[in-house]
């Protein structure tokens, strides 16, 4: 047995009740005592000495895509590209640099059309440059362009019937390659996954990635029956813990195999519940809205009817799981609530609002009632609230992700990355929250900035709350699991915009150190 003494910092518990401490005891992989550093220091086997730095519950992930984040650490991003050239000459050099052969499917990530000088989608003739099959994907992962390649490899032509939620774009009888929503990623079940030896190391190196944010649990948001052989492989690998959604539209084989890990973890992975998808993203305006877009009579549209989804929900009650809905509209929001709300449910599987981009202030008291929890995508203020403001207005698009309207209501919240879309930086998630500042500095709906301790409680004692972890996760607290994250600045006392510098120096899951930054 080792006792270890955590001592000298600011120690933020998250724990209301006992918020600041002297000192936290832990023994192996639980936290046996909080309070007084001369109460505790006489049972401890070892004394790890904070230097002044802040220690506080390590943090939870709320919702994201591990393996596809996994994956696209093979993939080369666009990010930074400014123009069709830009990206034309990354994918060139990416098919030089790996010798790749010309039947070799190629994604590229990253790419968002309001960055580059042509402010569009390049078509299918622009990447035809290229042999190889190739799939231009939008950063938002809702929308992205084929070239003939790959149409062809996936028999897609002007004929080929769109998949319910979706679409295929044609232009004047022909293909511009250009495919959203459902259709895409139908076609993207399709398409050929990289080697298990390619994906071993992309999922050592995703949970790496993770660590290094202090976080200790991590979502896996969309799981399809094809997925099987992966999550297999992946439950040797962990070290932080992993808490999988299901697909419904194509669950069945997957609880079947992995019927030991429901509601409970083996190997670091547990099966939390169902997933759904209700719409798309507004920054690529495939959200569905009540109101058009600026400049537009288009409102988004649905990827479900009223009928499927009451199906899904029903199922989820039924077998007493969670769900969890992707809604970025207001009316992919209303439809949940309509559905969930007609169905009555007096069980407590805390359903989940993943996005709630554009949910309204009206709207919040109706998921109250029934106990849903938003999970606000709040890093979009930063990242897209320049498009958001161009697609949505000012005035919308300043009410978007209502932390501060959710905290007046009493409704817990949790905040989350969707990484792949953007990496799992908890702590720039939380600058997003204090700040609200866009990219380019615009202060995006100010009346929904919160506190710093607010925004840390969604991404530890609430985003706990979320997955029934609570009694074990979230705060520092006797009895509870010893994950921890070590920062080099107390993120309650730094000038608010400085949160998102604070560095992670150290992460600690179950007792033991599985991150420490290189000096």
């Amino acid at each position: 047995m080792n006792k270890k003494l955590y001592f000298n910092g600011n120690i933020i518990t998250m724990d209301d009740r006992n918020p600041c401490v002297q000192a936290v005891l832990t023994e192996n992989d639980k936290i046996i005592a909080v309070g007084n550093y001369n109460d505790l220091v006489k049972m401890a086997d070892e004394k790890i000495n904070l230097n002044g730095k802040t220690m506080l519950p390590a943090f939870i992930d709320a919702h994201s895509h591990f393996s596809s984040y996994a994956i696209s650490l093979l993939q080369p991003s666009v990010a930074n590209c400014k123009s069709f050239d830009d990206i034309l000459n990354v994918i060139d050099n990416y098919i030089k640099q790996n010798n790749m052969p010309k039947d070799k499917w190629i994604t590229i990530k990253d790419f968002d059309p309001n960055e580059v000088k042509e402010k569009g989608y390049p078509d299918v003739s622009v990447l035809d440059k290229f042999e190889n099959p190739i799939l231009l994907e939008h950063k938002s992962g809702h929308t992205g362009v084929f070239n003939s390649s790959a149409l062809k490899k996936l028999n897609i032509d002007i004929n080929t019937s769109v998949p319910e939620g979706g679409k295929i774009e044609q232009k004047n009888g022909k293909l511009t390659g250009y495919i959203e929503e459902n259709a895409l990623i139908a076609y993207m079940q399709k398409m050929p996954m990289p080697t298990m030896e390619e994906i071993k190391g992309a999922y050592l190196k995703a949970q790496e990635r993770y660590a290094s944010y202090g976080i200790t649990t991590v979502q896996e948001g969309m799981i399809m029956d094809a997925m099987d052989d992966m999550l297999e492989l992946l439950c040797y690998l962990l070290k932080i813990d992993l808490i999988g959604y299901l697909d419904l539209r194509n669950c069945d084989k997957t609880l079947k195999r992995f019927s030991e890990h429901i509601n409970k973890y083996k190997q670091h992975f547990k099966i939390g519940g169902y997933k759904v998808f209700l719409d798309g993203s507004p920054q690529a305006k495939t959200a569905w809205l009540t109101k058009p877009y600026e400049n537009s009579d288009d409102c988004g549209y649905p990827t479900l009817t009223d009928d499927m989804l009451y199906k899904y929900i029903k199922r989820a009650i039924d077998e007493d799981k969670q769900i969890l809905a992707h809604c970025n509209g207001d009316a992919a929001a209303e439809q949940y609530l309509k559905v969930y709300e007609k169905l009555k449910c007096d069980k407590d599987i805390r359903p989940v609002m993943i996005h709630a981009q554009m949910l309204r202030a009206d709207q919040l008291p109706r998921l109250k009632k029934v106990g849903m929890i938003p999970s606000f995508f709040v890093a979009h203020v930063y990242h897209w609230g320049d498009t958001h403001i161009k697609n949505l207005g000012l005035e919308r698009a300043s009410q978007i992700s209502l932390a501060k309207s959710a905290l007046e209501n009493k409704i817990l919240f949790t905040f989350h990355q969707d990484s792949p879309v953007i990496e799992p930086n908890m702590l720039e998630t939380i600058w997003c929250a204090v700040n609200r500042k866009t990219k380019n500095g615009v202060i995006l709906g100010e009346n929904q900035r919160i506190s710093p301790i607010d925004a840390l409680k969604a991404v530890t004692i609430n985003a706990a709350y979320q997955y029934f972890e609570e009694d074990i996760k979230g705060s520092i607290e006797t009895g509870k699991q010893a994950d921890f994250v070590i920062l080099n600045e107390n993120p309650i006392e730094v000038e608010p915009d400085k949160i998102k510098d604070i560095i992670v120096l150290e992460t600690i899951k179950n007792g033991e150190v599985i991150y420490k930054k290189s000096i």
